[in-house]
């Protein structure tokens, strides 16, 4: 089982947050009111959290003893759910494999510039392959 899998494994009652988080059940019902939580309802409909749950509203009450209001909490979270949504396009770029000559390419550029004391910044994992 994938740790991702684990930390969005719903667990934990409202009881076992309350007092991992010092929230009162009031302000975690508010949260969910305003979107910022989604905690899974069991058949009891049950409130029952994930550790990316506490997490988040461990951040929540880190962002409102900053000052931060529900408003401003709102915009955060949608510009990293905007950020998530950008950056994986470019990890996937940079993730592609390299075929073993734009390796040997870019090996001889970083010689050459060790020649002409430039200062060398090795693709390390990359050379990996030349030395197995």
């Amino acid at each position: 089982m994938s740790n991702e899998i684990r930390r969005n494994m719903a667990l934990f009652p409202i009881g076992i947050v309350m007092k991992l988080t010092d929230l009162t059940a009031r302000q975690i019902r508010y949260y969910e009111e305003q979107g910022l939580v989604k905690p899974v309802r069991n058949e009891g409909k049950q409130r029952i959290f994930s550790l990316n749950d506490i997490d988040r509203l461990l951040e929540i009450k880190d962002l409102i003893d900053k000052g931060v209001n529900i408003a401003g909490i709102k915009e955060v979270y949608q510009l990293k759910k905007q950020e998530e949504n950008i950056i994986p396009s470019k990890k996937d770029k940079q993730n592609q494999d390299l075929s073993d000559q734009e390796v040997r390419q870019m090996l001889k550029k970083e010689l050459f510039a060790a020649r002409a004391g430039e200062k060398v910044s090795l693709i390390q994992g990359q050379l990996s392959r030349f030395f197995n």
